[in-house]
């Protein structure tokens, strides 16, 4: 990763094409009002006072310790980049998941991570009426209007690529409090 931020800067200097990074992270904080170890199943009172009842699954270790009065805290994170570079490659997509959960012994807590990544071919475009037809990896093509907050539009050229990379996290912890 260290590597890719200087050719990106370098990029940057040359004019390059147009790209946009969208992040948005949320957090939720609720109080366990009823655990049911039984049943597996966990009552939470959220921050407006809603309640919700959830059953937690075997994957989640140590449940046994969540007791009532306890935190639970998720947080959310969502970001999409979106990048146009010249092509020499035909459309791809691919896809990474990870997902990492509490040692024994620990409070309950894990955090999961989906990231994907499709690359698509410009396959027409129409800088006046600021659309832009692209090509994905199964030959399937789909016209967009591109906003006019993107700058350089007026770059994209037939032939170069797309490529989109979205990134999901959650992340979960129960904390005593």
């Amino acid at each position: 990763m260290v590597a890719a931020a200087p050719a990106a800067a370098a990029k940057k200097k040359e004019g390059n094409k147009p790209g946009v990074v969208m992040t948005e992270v949320v957090v939720v904080k609720a109080s366990v009002e009823v655990v049911d170890h039984e049943n597996r199943l966990l009552t939470l009172k959220g921050p407006e006072g809603n309640v919700v009842t959830v059953r937690v699954g075997e994957e989640v270790r140590n449940f046994h310790q969540i007791k009532t009065g306890d935190e639970i805290v998720a947080e959310y994170f969502d970001s999409i980049a979106v990048y146009v570079e010249k092509s020499g490659r035909k459309p791809a997509a691919g896809e990474l998941d990870m997902v990492e959960v509490a040692p024994l012994g620990e409070k309950p807590a894990g955090i999961a991570v989906s990231t994907s990544e499709v690359k698509a071919l410009v396959k027409d475009i129409d800088h006046k009426k600021r659309t832009v037809t692209l090509q994905g990896p199964e030959g399937r093509s789909v016209s967009l209007k591109v906003d006019k907050g993107v700058k350089n539009f007026d770059r994209v050229k037939k032939g170069d690529e797309v490529v989109v990379v979205h990134t999901e996290a959650v992340a979960i912890a129960v904390r005593e409090p």
